[in-house]
């Protein structure tokens, strides 16, 4: 990767890491569904106006955005607001990406690398660490929350897999068309007309600014601008190239949300998160004699996580893959390959 390249990727890292302190400065002021259907809104309505719809058939975009949008996005937003701290929630996040493996491998049948049973098993593992560490010091539903929205994006990366080859970016905008309804009526029964009306109504006060600020940044830096790099880049180099720099998400997110809000990591649960990452980062390297007896020549850049060719002419997605979640990185399977929206 050209070392400017290498640069951008690391912007993106910084981009989808600060997201999640934004995010909890936005849910101060805003209430978890209705904060997803804001953000979702200020990014439908140019998508509509100014970006072309993807070629596929509108059931795909209506999976992904319901899976990727909907589900992994209330879920993580409800963990968080019911007291997920966010560098926490940036290192539990990351369990999208060995369910992804293993669902890829049940609903696609996809077959999967030792390399990546062990990396699952002991990714798993550290996250069982977590929620059992986190059931005796603080209240364990918040995990399970983000336990669910990582499914959820999980389950969003599989559906991709089956868009076929379109835009990355234009698949992530597009699919970001589906969530604002479903949110907006689901914070109208949840929340109540009540809540709304104040949020709203108090937005532009400078009580709100903060939180206005913090979904000015989930909207432009986190899904624009860190979206927009990493298509360019999935589309350049090879996922498995690209991908571990998502790792880098949750440190940022830690150490960022340490400096914002005075989170000092919990030692048993930074120990845990790191085996976590490392896990999703080993299982995700290709193995250097991955290749078959026979492969043509340059097959190897051509190839997806694992050193398995990619399909001749089909661009890397991976546009839906990344929570902001946040996010954070199309359709990976394999550890690694996934990225935050957040």
């Amino acid at each position: 990767m050209l070392f400017r390249d290498r640069i951008l990727a690391l912007v993106v890292a910084v981009a989808w890491g600060l997201n999640f302190p934004a995010t909890a400065i936005a849910l101060e002021h805003f209430p978890p569904f209705l904060l997803a259907a804001v953000r979702f809104t200020l990014l439908a309505v140019p998508t509509l106006l100014f970006v072309p719809r993807p070629q596929v058939p509108f059931r795909w975009i209506l999976l992904v955005g319901s899976t990727l949008g909907v589900v992994q996005f209330a879920f993580l937003y409800l963990g968080m607001s019911a007291g997920m701290p966010s560098g926490l929630a940036s290192l539990v996040i990351q369990a999208a990406a060995p369910f992804t493996v293993v669902l890829a491998g049940v609903l696609l049948r996809e077959r999967l690398t030792t390399r990546q049973v062990v990396g699952v098993s002991i990714a798993v593992a550290a996250l069982g660490v977590i929620a059992v560490h986190r059931a005796q010091t603080a209240a364990l539903l918040p995990v399970v929350l983000v336990l669910l929205g990582a499914i959820g994006w999980a389950t969003g990366n599989v559906a991709t897999r089956r868009t076929g080859p379109v835009n990355p970016l234009h698949l992530t905008l597009w699919w970001a068309v589906v969530p604002p309804i479903p949110m907006a009526v689901l914070s109208f029964v949840v929340e109540g007309p009540e809540r709304i009306g104040q949020a709203l109504g108090t937005a532009f006060t400078l009580e709100a600014l903060p939180a206005d600020l913090g979904v000015l940044y989930i909207v432009v830096a986190a899904s624009l601008v860190g979206y927009g790099i990493w298509s360019r880049l999935m589309g350049k180099y090879p996922s498995s190239t690209v991908a571990p720099f998502s790792m880098l998400v949750p440190v940022v997110g830690v150490l960022a949300s340490w400096a914002a809000f005075g989170e000092v990591p919990d030692a048993v649960e930074a120990v845990a998160g790191a085996v976590v990452v490392a896990a999703v980062l080993w299982s995700s390297r290709p193995p250097r004699t991955g290749l078959a007896i026979g492969t043509p020549p340059g097959a190897r850049d051509a190839a997806g996580p694992g050193g398995v060719p990619r399909a001749s002419g089909r661009p890397a997605q991976t546009g839906a893959s990344r929570p902001d979640s946040g996010s954070g990185p199309a359709a990976p399977v394999s550890p690694g390959a996934g990225v935050a929206p957040r």
